[in-house]
This record gives C-alpha cells, structure tokens and sequence, in this order.
C-alpha cells in the first residue's frame, strides 16, 4: 500500500525539524521558528505517510532570502523553488521523492506555473541528487559558491507543460 501525500500540519513540526537537521550538511539546519516562518512562506509543502519524506518549495513572491531562491529570483520573473526535499533513512527506495515533484509539478501546473527550479551540492558533493534530477528532466542552468565558500552548488531549471 502506498503511503498517501498529505499537506503539513503545525504539529508536524517537530518531526519536520528532526528530520531536516539529520541532512543540515545537505540542506540547512533550521531552527524551530525558522521552520514555522518558512512553512507559512511556502508555495507547496507536503508529507508523505508518518513523516517518511516531506518537500517544501517556494515561489517567486515569497519573502524568503536564501542565496539559491534570490539567485533564481534574479533571473527568471516566475518559477517554483525547490528548497529541500528529504526522504528518512529507512523510507529511501519506495519512490516517495519522485511522487512528490510528480505532485509538485501537477500542484504548479494548476497555479499557471511553467518553471520548476532547484539546486543540488557540488562542494559537499551529491551525485546521487544530480542523477536524480537528470532523470526528472532538469537542465543544469548555472552554479554558484555560497556561505562563505562553504558550500557550492549547481542550479537546475525544468519546463512543465501548461
């Protein structure tokens, strides 16, 4: 049976926050207010089952200033973002990722959406995600160094249909 995908609900959060910190070097560790704040800001943001995987994503009028989401906000006047996608340890291999874009892409479209954005690490790098991508039909569009040089990423951009 397939776990169904649901909207986040306010007392997902503390499940949300643990499971976003376990992968902060690949995302960004949040705090608790940070992650409200952003929760309230975001485009789309879903759960799958008892929290084995959640996404959350942007659009170009959130009020949001991370260097990734300002990057494609310079460049493209309307598009989602993809801030962090996480699958927990023992859900990995059951799809639940390709479900969410699959949702995410269907959600956007809806809203008029034709551009789906995201960025994957290179410096720590993620070969996995960039495959991943690969096979959604994204196309790398730039890349940059942020945090300091502590961290350094590639930007992918994919067209949905409308």
């Amino acid at each position: 049976m397939t776990s169904p995908i649901d909207h986040i609900a306010q007392d997902d959060g503390a499940a949300i926050l643990a499971l976003n910190n376990e992968h902060a070097a690949e995302l960004s560790w949040l705090e608790a207010e940070r992650l409200s704040f952003l929760l309230g800001e975001a485009f789309y943001a879903r759960r799958i089952g008892d929290l084995e995987a959640f996404i959350m994503t942007f659009d170009q009028d959130a009020n949001y200033d991370s260097p990734n989401f300002v990057w494609f906000r310079e460049r493209y006047e309307r598009f989602v973002y993809v801030d962090r996608v996480v699958v927990a340890a023992h859900a990995r291999g059951r799809g639940h990722a390709r479900r969410l874009y699959q949702d995410l892409f269907d959600h956007a479209q809806s809203a008029g959406h034709t551009l789906v954005t995201c960025e994957v690490n290179t410096d720590p790098p993620n070969p996995a995600s960039d495959a991943f991508h690969a096979v959604l039909s994204f196309a790398e569009v730039g890349d940059a160094v942020i945090h300091g040089g502590k961290k350094a990423v590639r930007y992918y951009v994919r067209q949905i249909a409308t």
